[in-house]
C-alpha cells in the first residue's frame, strides 16, 4: 500500500488484485448471494481507493482493510434492510387510486385549475420529461423560481386529487 500510496500503478492494481480474495473470503459467511457478495466486494474497493491516503504505513495493514470492509457490510445491510422494510409482498395488486378513470380526465381538469406559471412548470417537468434547467430556460424564469413553481402545483395537485 505504501508504493501505492506514492503513485506506483503497477503497485496499486497488484495490491487490490491480492486483496479481492480476502475481501471475499470475509464476506463469504456473511452473505450468502454470490451477486450480492460481489457487489460488496466492489463497494469495499472503492471505498479503499478513496481512503487509501488515510492508511498510515507504519501501522498494520490487515486491520485498517476489514475495518473498511466492516463498515461497507454494515452500510450495505442498512440500505437492505431500508429497501426490504419498504418492500411489502402482496397477493392482489391494489386497487389504483382516484375514480378508476384512466384516462386522465381528472388530471386534466385538475391541472385547468391551476395558476398558469403553476400548471407550466408541471407540464414540462412531469409531462414533457425536460430538466429543470431547459424548463427554466423555457419559461424565461431562474430555475429556482421554476423550482417553486412545481413545488406549488405539485401540493395544489394533491389537494385536488385528493392524495
Amino acid at each position: 500500500m505504501e508504493r501505492a500510496q506514492r503513485g506506483d500503478r503497477d503497485a496499486y492494481g497488484a495490491l487490490l488484485m491480492d486483496l479481492t480474495p480476502s475481501i471475499a473470503s470475509f464476506l463469504f459467511e456473511r452473505i450468502v448471494d454470490p451477486h450480492e457478495r460481489e457487489d460488496v466486494v466492489q463497494d469495499t474497493l472503492v471505498a479503499l481507493h478513496r481512503a487509501r491516503h488515510t492508511y498510515d504505513p507504519s501501522r498494520p495493514f490487515d486491520p485498517w482493510l476489514f475495518a473498511i470492509a466492516r463498515h461497507v457490510l454494515v452500510d450495505h445491510f442498512r440500505r437492505r434492510g431500508v429497501r426490504t422494510a419498504r418492500e411489502v409482498l402482496v397477493d392482489v395488486l391494489p386497487e389504483r387510486a382516484g375514480d378508476g378513470n384512466s384516462d386522465g380526465a381528472g388530471l386534466e381538469e385538475a391541472l385547468a385549475r391551476l395558476p398558469a406559471a403553476q400548471r407550466e412548470a408541471f407540464e414540462m417537468l412531469k409531462l414533457e420529461g425536460l430538466s429543470v434547467a431547459a424548463a427554466a430556460a423555457r419559461a424565461g424564469t431562474t430555475t429556482s423560481a421554476l423550482k417553486v413553481r412545481a413545488h406549488r402545483a405539485y401540493k395544489a395537485l394533491r389537494v385536488l386529487l385528493g392524495g
